[in-house]
């Protein structure tokens, strides 16, 4: 039986454990910033195309009228910020309470020494673990 895209979207999340937090990174084999991880994610389950950049802003600002809800769950998407105009970091809900994503780092991490430094990689946190949570989207995978 195949996997359903939710699962693969899961696996593939749980294969970067411990990669690096590197500012701009959207590499699988250097390392991700928030945005970059999640792009990769979404990318591998054909929710974007391959080519394009975009941040966590530019994520909300793409998708937020297609799946905007205001509770985690499997497969959704959680965005940090101020307000709906100013995300500043992006994770996937892993279910209700825990999230996966790159995380710990800022532009000061730009390289695998700064990532061990700050302590900054692809991580588990619980989704509370930042008081700025803004909204979540649904990508119904």
């Amino acid at each position: 039986m195949s996997q359903s895209k939710h699962e693969l979207l899961i696996k593939y999340a749980w294969a970067f454990i411990g990669k690096p937090y590197i500012w701009g990174g959207d590499d699988p084999m250097k390392g991700f910033d928030c945005s970059g991880f999640i792009i990769e994610l979404l990318r591998s389950i054909g929710i974007l195309p391959i080519s394009g950049d975009w941040t966590a802003q530019g994520l909300w600002n793409k998708f937020q009228d297609r799946y905007s809800t205001e509770y985690p769950g499997k497969s959704t998407v959680v965005f940090y910020g101020k307000s709906k105009d100013r995300i500043t970091h992006v994770m996937l809900c892993l279910d209700e309470q825990y999230c996966i994503g790159a995380a710990g780092g800022d532009s000061r991490v730009n390289t695998e020494a700064d990532a061990i430094r700050y302590n900054a990689y692809v991580k588990v946190l619980p989704i509370k673990y930042r008081k700025d949570v803004v909204s979540y989207l649904d990508f119904g995978v």
